[in-house]
């Protein structure tokens, strides 16, 4: 259940993003973010809001450990549409979890695959990858490098 406990505090996210996912190709674009992520629920879940200053745009995630499948369930959103995605779901295996789900892209149907690396007490890295083929081949399309800037926080700002 406490799988996302190493996430809690504060971090810098270096991000890499394909400008035209699933376009058949694409530039790859750079951009800071600030994000602080606070445990909910004992460790059942945490929630983090992420500051892109130079998009001039933030988003949300709310992850939720379910205690009857014993997996998580993770949500976004973000400013440009107040939207909740649909939730990616899945677990950890050692220091990588996997999370997969459906969604649309462009109006057509994608799969979405999430991977979060623990790479050690004050880095970490998240992987999102899209399938338009039913999972058949797999685009890696934006990446996030985590590096600690503060300590975790409780939950309740103290």
């Amino acid at each position: 259940m406490n799988d996302f406990d190493f996430l809690h505090g504060s971090w810098d996210v270096a991000n890499r993003r394909l400008t035209a996912p699933l376009g058949g190709g694409g530039t790859w674009e750079e951009f800071p973010g600030h994000s602080v992520i606070r445990p909910l629920f004992g460790g059942g879940g945490n929630i983090d809001e992420i500051v892109f200053p130079t998009l001039g745009r933030r988003g949300v995630t709310l992850r939720l450990f379910d205690r009857a499948t014993g997996q998580w369930s993770i949500h976004w959103s973000d400013s440009r549409t107040g939207r909740l995605d649909p939730p990616v779901i899945g677990g950890f295996t050692g220091d990588r979890g996997d999370f997969h789900g459906e969604d649309t892209f462009d109006g057509r149907p994608i799969r979405v695959h999430f991977t979060w690396y623990r790479l050690g007490p004050d880095t970490a890295r998240w992987e999102q990858e899209f399938s338009a083929d039913g999972g058949r081949s797999w685009e890696l399309n934006w990446t996030m490098d985590l590096s600690r800037t503060g300590p975790a926080l409780d939950g309740l700002g103290a």
